[in-house]
């Protein structure tokens, strides 16, 4: 669990939020999920919602998370099924990180969480290779569940560069994250 502060594992520390930019263009792997799991993304826009972290609430997330982790054999798409990129439930026991997002996405909508604070989050990973984790915002900042750490961080301790997320609004619709970068310049030489 986080480090932090009182005996029931609830985060303590100031809340930490990422900063949310403009739309951007969801992921190809969600648009091919959604033609798949079409009753899945067939939401309307909503306000968004975040958790009351209660220790409850911790609880049942780092229960979650280490379920996933533990049960669930990682393996890429290429090998699972012949494609280099396909976002789908692990119902077979096996996925990549995105299967693993998904599934932990599911298993708190259904235990009653709000799917406005579950978020499908895009970032870099320390090696600066694509990977998928879900974001879980709460009233005690944004907290990362990830099969590549075992421990629920705060989005800011994980080392990673965030990319983008679905919206808190409408999961369809993407925003980037972090600060606005310059377009890069090119030289002709």
């Amino acid at each position: 669990m986080a480090s932090l502060g009182n005996s029931a594992g609830v985060p303590q520390e100031r809340p930490a939020y990422a900063t949310v930019g403009e739309a951007t263009r969801a992921p190809i792997g969600w648009v091919e999920f959604c033609v798949e799991y079409k009753p899945e993304c067939e939401t309307r826009p909503s306000a968004p919602r975040d958790v009351v972290l209660t220790p409850k609430a911790w609880s049942d997330m780092v229960k979650v998370n280490a379920w996933v982790n533990e049960t669930i054999q990682p393996i890429t798409d290429q090998d699972h099924w012949g494609v280099v990129e396909r976002w789908n439930y692990p119902d077979d026991g096996k996925g990549d990180c995105e299967d693993y997002v998904l599934l932990k996405r599911r298993m708190l909508m259904q235990a009653g969480w709000p799917r406005e604070a579950l978020l499908i989050t895009v970032v870099r990973d320390k090696k600066g290779d694509g990977h998928a984790v879900l974001t879980v915002k709460t009233n005690r900042g944004e907290f990362i569940l990830d099969n590549q750490e075992g421990e629920i961080l705060a989005w800011n301790k994980t080392g990673y560069r965030f990319v983008k997320r679905q919206s808190q609004s409408d999961p369809n619709m993407w925003v980037s994250l972090g600060e606005p970068r310059a377009p890069a310049t090119v030289s002709a030489r």
